[in-house]
């Protein structure tokens, strides 16, 4: 049994500067220097395995074993709902229904700007709440490219709009870990978040608009804006508030869509804005879009529809039980399972932590997505034997991009396990009466640096539940505000960054995807955190703190 120690230098600051050190050389190579994501992420693995070992006194056989834990759940189930999007996409590509799918949208609207707002925010939403784990950005990003839009604008403005929607994402999956983890009510979490995020869907489609058309090309379409905002926040609001975690972003998004459509039926911006980011500064008129019958419409969509159905059907909680029932297989991890000790002030009494690995290669996301790709490649009329090359295919494109997103989780592993993550947290909470903004920040450094919301949801959880009780806050709030201020990390993590690069083809400028949203991503979190703050000290916010 080894136990965590949190200050092994006998000075927070130099503790807390050296289990940071992880997270600078990640973001600092990627960002600064401009690695490929990685190599950045293979020598961030290194840093955190040298810190666990050398400075937190780790068992050298004990940290390479999180770091193997870590590696495989970053390819299953990660990196097996990338691979399997991915192969749907190539397959509709390969078909031309994907160059259906993309220019069906320009006959809702030509507007550029109002295109970005249906695919990015509303159908993004939608793939977030059906499956999460990338795919909104893996598709979106996708779709952009097709639509003329230039990688950069491509990728960063996917990562922007697929925020709102994270808290939710996977069918409830960040908020049903953070209740396993803090034993809060579920239904008060989800209620939680539910009073948190609608404000920032809201915002969101603004900011959006803004990042990319600038403040006068944003002013111009507010109307639809408003609408496609106010019809994802509102039932949000009401699904998390009344029904639960499941259906949150599902039901918002699809209600989004639906608004947004009808209202463009009766209303049309004065300007058309036909710019991508990929002409000059002067318009460029594109062709007239070819007009599409409805049955050529509905094949483009019909591969999108099948794989929604069935990861919606797959994430159902009875379906899930009855897979896992008939194929999960759980491996504790040698070295590792119930031998490191969790110790106060990061848990309330000592205890070890589990290490299982659990293959529910039936039940995981995406197993769901892989069958839903083969149904949608024979209604496409591919042969079995085509659809084994185009898998081959897919599988040399990303087999970089999967190799970033299983060394990202063994760092996130390894500093959970190691105890990094914890002293990163204690620092946190030495802020006292700002815990709530700082609270919300490591929300956001927590999904900085596994990729995941429910990742950030499992290492800070319990640690948000421990400080807001010794500062004489409501746990309920501090531990929602871990995955409110989650979301907005979710721009910056190197697995979303990479599944960016990847659907957009733009292999090399991870760097560049990182430094366009960077700031967004600061300055968002930051003002969920002040949100945090007001509606733990300032009435009439106080109110929608959930008792």
């Amino acid at each position: 049994m080894w136990p965590q120690t949190y200050d092994p230098l006998g000075n927070a600051v130099l503790s807390t500067l050296l289990a940071a050190l992880p997270v600078v050389v990640l973001l600092g190579t990627l960002g600064v220097l401009r690695w490929s994501a990685h190599m950045a992420a293979l020598v961030g693995l290194a840093t955190s395995l040298v810190v666990a070992i050398v400075v937190f006194g780790m068992p050298a056989p004990m940290a390479l074993a999180t770091a193997a834990f870590g590696g495989a759940y970053g390819l299953f189930p990660i990196g097996w709902i990338v691979l399997n999007v991915i192969f749907l996409y190539q397959l509709t590509e390969a078909r031309g229904l994907f160059t259906t799918l993309r220019e069906s949208i320009t006959h809702i609207t030509r507007d550029r700007r109002l295109q970005l707002l249906l695919v990015a925010f509303c159908f993004g939403a939608f793939f977030e709440g059906a499956a999460g784990f990338g795919t909104p950005v893996a598709v979106t990003a996708a779709i952009l490219i097709g639509l003329g839009f230039s990688p950069l604008a491509a990728s960063g403005l996917s990562l922007i709009a697929n925020t709102a929607p994270v808290a939710f994402g996977a069918l409830g999956t960040p908020i049903i870990a953070l209740q396993s983890v803090t034993e809060l009510d579920l239904m008060d979490l989800s209620a939680m978040v539910g009073r948190q995020l609608p404000v920032f869907s809201i915002i969101i489609p603004f900011w959006l608009i803004w990042a990319f058309a600038g403040f006068r090309g944003m002013v111009q379409i507010w109307p639809a804006v408003l609408v496609a905002g106010v019809a994802f926040a509102v039932p949000q609001f009401l699904v998390s508030n009344y029904h639960g975690p499941w259906l949150v972003d599902v039901v918002a998004a699809v209600v989004s869509m639906g608004a947004v459509a009808l209202f463009l039926k009766v209303w049309q911006p004065s300007e058309l804005w036909l710019k991508t980011g990929n002409e000059s500064n002067a318009p460029v008129v594109p062709d007239a879009p070819r007009a599409y019958s409805g049955r050529e419409v509905r094949q483009a969509w019909m591969p999108w529809i099948i794989l929604s159905v069935i990861v919606f059907a797959w994430g159902l909680p009875q379906v899930k039980a009855l897979l896992d029932g008939i194929s999960i297989l759980r491996f504790p991890v040698p070295e590792l399972h119930n031998l490191v000790m969790r110790t106060p002030p990061v848990v309330a009494e000592a205890r070890p932590e589990a290490a299982v690995f659990a293959l529910n290669w039936l039940s995981a996301t995406g197993s769901g997505i892989f069958v839903a790709s083969l149904i949608a490649g024979l209604v496409m009329g591919f042969s079995l034997w085509d659809l084994m090359k185009h898998y081959w295919r897919t599988l040399l494109l990303v087999r970089y991009s999967l190799l970033t997103i299983s060394a990202m989780m063994a760092i996130g592993y390894t500093t959970r396990y190691s105890g990094l993550d914890a002293t990163m947290g204690l620092a946190f909470a030495q802020t006292g009466y700002f815990y709530p903004i700082f609270g919300t920040m490591l929300g956001w450094l927590g999904v900085a640096l596994t990729g995941s919301d429910t990742s950030s949801n499992v290492l800070f959880g319990s640690l948000q539940r421990i400080t807001a009780e010794q500062l004489d806050l409501s746990p309920t709030l501090m531990a929602a505000a871990n995955s409110s201020g989650g979301v907005m990390g979710k721009m910056i993590d190197a697995q979303s960054i990479v599944v960016a690069s990847t659907a957009t083809k733009w292999f090399g400028h991870e760097g560049d995807i990182l430094r366009y949203v960077f700031f967004h991503s600061l300055v968002l979190a930051f003002l969920v955190g002040v949100l945090v703050f007001l509606q733990a000290y300032v009435p009439p916010f106080t109110w929608m703190v959930v008792q």
